[in-house]
């Protein structure tokens, strides 16, 4: 299929692209800059450079495409909601004009959009799919968005919602921030540690969308996540072990983070206990069942993501 991908070179994107790739499509990816133009025409994509809050610079990429994937999010321009707005109001337009492509093209199409689960808010007991929102600050735009995509669906398009967990793996997000600050001797942790992150290892993910962009039956809400249930202490202990110098641990009051770090200290403090119901039953199995149980392998890959960034 012809899937246009957003956020292809970033840390969720990234592992989308690839595993799009692996199982043969032809993506055509939206990218900031010819560096990393090549770097996804290196693997055979088709790079359009663009900016995601400008949608004169992708709207003719756009067209013509089978599925749409949106794992983009404008982090630099704190307007990030309003341009993400921007950007689905122009896939989901794409994905319902008239298909002028050759007859080969599948009949329906799919928009498929990312999401989170903090925006569930606290769940202490499992949160499935079909479970009230309740978002944090972070994620306060989201249930806007989601319903956004969820009410575009008809009858030559379907649509879908993918709320990751924390991810982890390679050199990239809160699990490699804490390789980061364990490294370098202190783990700071909001709260007392006791809370819940439910995570998803980022190929596993990758093979949650490329699973639901394949499925005709492919719609609706999908959580991911790995269901270990781990508490925040046990993730950090699991790191520290395997240093050669065991870090310091400082426990902070979440008031006190949150006067310095602002509302993503809420995320961190965050207890959820999340299942992925509807994306097992499309099949999907994790291969990485916890941080913990591998956090040595977790290391070499960050240490490796680390020496390639300094490489580039």
């Amino acid at each position: 299929m012809r899937i246009f991908l957003t956020g292809a070179t970033g840390y969720i994107g990234s592992a989308v692209f690839e595993a799009l790739v692996r199982a043969g499509h032809d993506v055509t990816a939206l990218v900031r800059d010819n560096e990393k133009a090549r770097r996804v025409s290196a693997r055979g994509a088709h790079p359009v450079i663009g900016n995601l809050a400008d949608v004169e610079s992708y709207r003719g990429a756009a067209d013509a495409q089978d599925g749409y994937i949106h794992t983009a999010f404008d982090y630099a321009s704190g307007r990030g909601p309003a341009v993400e707005r921007t950007a689905l109001d122009l896939i989901i337009a794409s994905a319902k004009r008239p298909r002028t492509a050759a007859a080969r093209a599948p009949e329906t199409r799919f928009v498929i959009y990312t999401s989170g689960t903090w925006i569930l808010g606290r769940a202490p007991e499992a949160a499935y799919e079909d479970a009230p929102v309740n978002p944090i600050a972070l994620s306060a735009f989201r249930p806007e968005h989601e319903r956004l995509v969820l009410d575009a669906a008809g009858p030559r398009l379907r649509t879908a919602v993918i709320r990751p967990g924390v991810v982890y793996g390679g050199g990239g997000g809160m699990i490699g921030e804490i390789f980061k600050a364990a490294a370098n001797g202190l783990v700071r942790v909001v709260g007392d540690g006791s809370n819940h992150w439910p995570a998803v290892y980022d190929r596993d993910l990758a093979d949650l969308y490329a699973r639901v962009a394949a499925r005709d039956d492919g719609s609706g809400i999908y959580h991911a996540n790995d269901e270990a249930d781990e508490r925040v202490n046990d993730i950090v202990e699991a790191i520290a072990s395997h240093l050669p110098v065991r870090p310091d641990v400082r426990n902070v009051p979440p008031d006190e983070a949150r006067a310095k770090m602002g509302a993503y200290a809420d995320a961190l403090a965050l207890d959820q206990i999340v299942r992925s119901r509807r994306a097992r039953a499309l099949g999907w199995t994790p291969t990485l069942h916890s941080i913990g149980g591998n956090a040595a392998r977790l290391l070499h890959e960050w240490r490796g993501a680390r020496e390639e960034v300094r490489a580039s």
